[in-house]
């Protein structure tokens, strides 16, 4: 049965704020996912879509403001309200656009992470060749790593994968630059030996090519590297799709063509396009919480409602409890 509690959605975050997230909150209700608007209720007034309830936050963190910002000088804040509403048990999830490193902190501060957890990291999926969904993690959360850290996002990028894609046995790689298991550098050696040790379908290291052809369905690095990763194939997806479309236009007989494609043109876009999911998820912190992008149009912000309720619907933190008391504190240790 469906939480039927709201998603906590931060009415102040983000390059386009709060018109595009106000836009994005009446799709997602008008698709049935409940909306809980946190945000200055004098600023929202006369702008509520119908359907919506308000909870007032009168301080906003600007993107150029230290991610502490709300932790130290602005706790009333909207991007922190937010998390606490999932805290106190009033949302089943939380949904901010604005600034990425102000919400992992608030985050970490207000939910705080899963015991056997040191560093949560960000997480999402691309399509794979084979038709497969790739879940990618870290993205950005946490750029310097130990192997051990590694070892805990293979633990929680597994325990996704078999909860929200219904994977009964999902296979867990280490990026690296080569599959041979001396491949990478210092810190991706060790980490190799530390996953192996852990009950995981650990299928060794794996290169970005092998990923998207689908050799794993989880695949694990530092947030440096995987920030890079996925930023390039957002911008690959971009250039090819510009690439098509300007050949196209290059011969009037091609239009006819692309009449014939639009669709296909469409599935495309919605399979590869950042706004497709909408956002990233904070894996590892005691309750579910998904940072959009600064950039999110009212699309995107109503995919990262509906992909923060399928998470949280789908058990993802239960999974996520069990597994990092299992396998990361010890057996026996989950409740």
């Amino acid at each position: 049965m469906a939480d039927p509690r709201p998603i906590a959605l931060d009415a102040f975050g983000g390059d386009r704020a709060p018109e595009a997230i106000l836009e994005g909150a009446a799709l997602a209700i008008s698709q049935g996912v409940p909306v809980l608007l946190v945000g200055d209720t004098e600023r929202l007034r006369g702008k509520i879509p119908r359907g919506a309830e308000v909870v007032h936050a009168p301080e906003i963190v600007g993107m150029d403001e230290p991610a502490s910002t709300p932790l130290r000088r602005k706790p009333n804040s909207s991007i922190r309200r937010v998390f606490e509403l999932v805290r106190d048990g009033t949302a089943q999830a939380a949904v901010t656009c604005g600034h990425s490193g102000a919400a992992m902190a608030c985050a970490l501060h207000v939910l705080g992470p899963l015991p056997g957890v040191d560093r949560p990291p960000l997480c999402t999926v691309v399509p794979r060749k084979d038709g497969g969904q790739l879940v990618l993690l870290d993205l950005g959360a946490n750029v310097d790593c130990k192997p051990q850290h590694l070892a805990q996002f293979a633990v929680l990028g597994e325990a996704y994968a078999r909860a929200v894609l219904k994977l009964e046995r999902p296979r867990v790689g280490l990026l690296a630059n080569g599959e041979e298991r001396g491949k990478g550098n210092t810190q991706v050696r060790a980490a190799f030996v530390e996953i192996e040790a852990l009950d995981l379908a650990f299928v060794g290291n794996v290169e970005p090519l092998g990923a998207l052809r689908g050799e794993c369905d989880v695949l694990v690095c530092d947030g440096f590297v995987g920030n890079v990763m996925l930023k390039t194939v957002e911008g690959t997806v971009e250039v090819v799709g510009h690439v098509l479309k300007e050949e196209l236009r290059r011969r009037p007989g091609a239009l006819f063509g692309r009449w014939l494609l639009a669709g296909s043109f469409r599935r495309f876009r919605q399979r590869t396009t950042y706004d497709s999911v909408g956002g990233a998820i904070l894996l590892g912190v005691d309750g579910v919480a998904v940072v959009g992008h600064g950039r999110a149009d009212a699309r995107a912000v109503a995919s990262a409602l509906r992909y923060a309720r399928s998470c949280a619907n789908a058990g993802l933190l239960a999974a996520m409890r069990k597994d990092v008391a299992n396998r990361l504190v010890g057996p026996g240790t989950a409740g």
